[in-house]
């Protein structure tokens, strides 16, 4: 075999093998309302991504961003869907939950208290510039 022959052969071997691998996809979901409906249809949406994609042999990374009213989605033993978020962070392995600091501050003034997060939550500086770093990095947007 020719060094050009053997170059086009592993060129070709190692493409193929990117291509069964699949591609990864990267989605933002934006979440600013304390409504139970757009919190499960956000993890609907969530869901019915990560499964389309999984059947078509590609990766999903999601990132679920909570700020405003939308914030209740992440308060641990107020949140309609903490055990819906954990079960799915158990089962999704490229799935995150960001929770907005400027908001986190700002419920926690209101109240007088410290306000607890579910575990699966992490804390960002602020939700609304969380989505456009997101974006600047090539996410998909959607807010259900």
């Amino acid at each position: 075999m020719t060094r050009f022959a053997a170059a086009c052969a592993a060129l070709a071997l190692c493409a193929g093998s990117a291509w069964a691998e699949g591609k990864t996809h990267y989605l933002a979901i934006h979440v600013d309302q304390n409504d139970p409906a757009v919190m499960n249809m956000a993890l609907n949406n969530a869901q019915n991504v990560h499964d389309y994609y999984a059947a078509q042999g590609d990766k999903v990374v999601i990132e679920m961003v909570a700020y405003g009213p939308g914030l209740a989605m992440y308060v641990e033993g107020e949140s309609p869907v903490e055990d819906r978020i954990s079960a799915m962070s158990l089962e999704l392995s490229d799935i995150s939950f960001a929770a907005c600091g400027n908001t986190l501050a700002g419920l926690k003034k209101k109240r007088g208290t410290d306000v607890a997060l579910i575990s699966e939550a992490r804390v960002v500086p602020s939700g609304v510039v969380r989505l456009m770093e997101l974006q600047e990095q090539g996410y998909a947007y959607i807010r259900p």
